[in-house]
This record gives structure tokens, sequence and C-alpha cells, in this order.
């Protein structure tokens, strides 16, 4: 009986260290596609010290109440994910939204646009250098993955 509780737990504990291993990103096949590409951002700010997860679901629960205050459907699904919401996803909700990652881009550059508008990022940025990533890197968000919902998905790691 002992060999057969211990073959159990070491083939439990074998499997289930092959699937945390093998999961590098566990969000990808259910909210997203496999991702297709990615790339390093190197933010022009830096994280505020009272960053925390509090503030980055507060910030995603604020743009979806935006989304959502408008007179038409949301275009977009933007959430948190990640045990510390370090991680922040944007989905296309129609198709050809951002069926091409430059698209998506274009949507980002909206987003920033919209972004300088607020007076805390006006403040901290005058100049209008800063983009909606280095806002995503201000609040602490370490990974931005944006998709069209269907093809593909593009993965930002914000350093």
């Amino acid at each position: 009986m002992r060999t057969l509780i211990a073959a159990f737990l070491i083939t439990a504990g074998l499997t289930l260290g092959t699937d945390v291993s093998g999961a590098e990103d566990r969000h990808e096949g259910y909210y997203y596609p496999e991702v297709t590409s990615t790339e390093l951002y190197r933010a022009r700010i830096h994280k505020l010290r009272d960053s925390d997860r509090s503030r980055r679901l507060g910030f995603v629960t604020g743009m979806a109440a935006g989304a959502q205050e408008k007179a038409y459907p949301p275009q977009m699904a933007f959430f948190a994910k990640g045990n510390d919401a370090e991680k922040a996803i944007l989905i296309a909700l129609d198709d050809g939204r951002m069926d091409t990652l430059y698209r998506a881009r274009a949507v980002l550059a909206l987003l920033t646009a919209t972004a300088r508008a607020t007076p805390v990022f006006r403040d901290l940025d005058p100049d209008g250098n800063y983009t909606f990533l280095d806002l995503l890197a201000l609040l602490g968000f370490e990974q931005l993955t944006i998709s069209d919902g269907r093809t593909y998905a593009h993965q930002f790691e914000i350093r």
C-alpha cells in the first residue's frame, strides 16, 4: 500500500510539476490565442512607490466603467490578471477591430492620447513624451497582452 501511495505521489508530483513549469502563460488559450510575438518595452518612467494590486485594479475598473458609459457597446475588454494584477490584457471584442498588430498599435496610440488628457498624466508629462505603456509601467504593470481575440496575441514585457 505504501508503495502504491508513494508511486501516486511521485506521479502526481511529476504531473503537477510538468503542468506548472510548462505553463508559461496560463491565460493563453483562455483569454486569447497563442502568443505569436513578443517585445520588450523599456519604460521612460518608473513605477510609483505606492502602486500596488489595488491601484492597478482600480485603474482597470475605471477604464471599464468609462467604456460602459459610452452610447455603444464596448469595443475592447481591458482587464488585469496575475497574483498581483501585474498583467494587463487588451482584447478586441469585434472582428476587424485589432485584426493586425498595426491596428492594435493604433489602439494603443489612442489610449495614449486619452491618458495624456487626464490630470495625473498631464502633471507627470507636460511635454507629452510618455505612452500608454509608460502609464502601465507607472502603475506597476509588468506585461501587456493585446489580441484580436481570434488569430494572434502580442505580448509586451514592460521594464
